[in-house]
């Protein structure tokens, strides 16, 4: 990055902290506390909209967003995790905007063994969710993170990661008052039968030594109702968010970040030890479609049958005609049989 993107960044997220009450600033009392001309506020509030943030302009009004805006914060992040996580964290990173933040991870050199590096972003412009499909995240919607990690030893099935992740996402949303979150193979988070949030692992190493993990989640905290019909109808997915769930006691983005990131690292430490063996029951707890009629969709074909849960290396459990069939993550998706 160089110096003078680095200070334009620095001025954007300066004036962002100045808006995010979703109340007006003149320009005038926004370029004294920033120690700029008013033309160089309104450069930054233009770059601002560049980004697709919307910025209100109101005439002997001044500016204002288009709502509040709950920030991230890395000293808040820092600053709420828990105390056996601090020393595991090699570096905490709050992007305003970034292409995909398993991206800018899987692109990074990875952290030592032990040690993590975790990433989030205000807005991604090719955020992915699984199979390709991109995940649609507007500004101070949601939380897009993504938590780097190396195992010294690939682990024991290691191919179920990512329903280990699941269970302990689920577990912090319910400590924090969600207790209907649910968990739909491979890697969604539902709520009631809505989306809530994804992950997406993405892994590299070979079978014996080191093996570097990716964890990327798209968690919806509080998404505009314009967003919502448009995934809807874009991907016939109905969606929830946190605030809809917690109301008044919805945590700030910043907190709920350093909860799950405290509940990662302590997953991983495990999962690197014992593999998914520790998680089983409690994710066959969380399953959203547990015994209940399911259509799987591969690339050649689709099959009907009752979902009866997932094996010891995470692949779905399916009995179809009196035999039980195995489906890996990847290979399929999954979707609720009509009835």
């Amino acid at each position: 990055m160089t110096s003078e993107s680095s200070s334009g960044n620095k001025r954007r997220e300066r004036l962002l902290a100045q808006l995010a009450d979703g109340n007006f600033h003149s320009g005038e009392v926004l370029a004294k506390r920033m120690r700029v001309s008013r033309s160089a506020v309104w450069k930054v509030i233009s770059s601002l909209r560049e980004l697709g943030i919307e910025v209100q302009a109101v005439q002997k009004q001044g500016y204002r967003l288009a709502k509040s805006v709950d920030l991230l914060s890395t000293a808040e992040i820092e600053k709420q995790l828990a105390t056996g996580a601090r020393p595991l964290m090699e570096r905490v990173e709050v992007l305003l905007q970034v292409d995909s933040t398993n991206h800018y991870l899987s692109s990074s050199t990875p952290p030592e063994p032990g040690r993590a590096i975790l990433c989030v972003a205000e807005t991604q412009t090719a955020g992915r969710g699984r199979r390709g499909r991109s995940w649609v995240a507007p500004f101070g919607s949601g939380i897009c993170m993504s938590l780097a990690w190396t195992f010294a030893e690939s682990p024991p099935t290691f191919s179920a990661l990512s329903l280990a992740v699941g269970v302990a996402i689920a577990r912090v949303l319910r400590a924090h008052g969600a207790q209907d979150v649910k968990l739909k193979w491979p890697n969604d988070i539902v709520w009631q039968g809505r989306k809530l949030g994804g992950i997406l692992i993405e892994m590299r190493g070979e079978s014996v030594g080191p093996s570097q993990v990716v964890i990327g989640l798209g968690l919806n905290t509080r998404m505009p109702s314009q967003v919502r019909l448009e995934l809807a109808k874009q991907q016939a997915t109905l969606i929830a968010d946190i605030y809809e769930i917690l109301r008044e006691h919805t945590p700030t983005r910043s907190a709920l970040v350093a909860a799950i990131t405290t509940e990662l690292l302590a997953t991983l430490q495990t999962f690197a030890n014992k593999g998914f063996e520790p998680f089983v029951d409690a994710w066959h707890e969380l399953d959203s479609l547990a015994n209940a009629p399911v259509r799987v969709l591969s690339a050649n074909a689709v099959v009907e049958g009752v979902a009866r849960g997932v094996a010891s290396d995470g692949a779905l459990l399916v009995d179809v005609a009196g035999r039980q069939q195995r489906f890996v993550s990847g290979d399929v998706s999954l979707r609720a049989a009509k009835g």
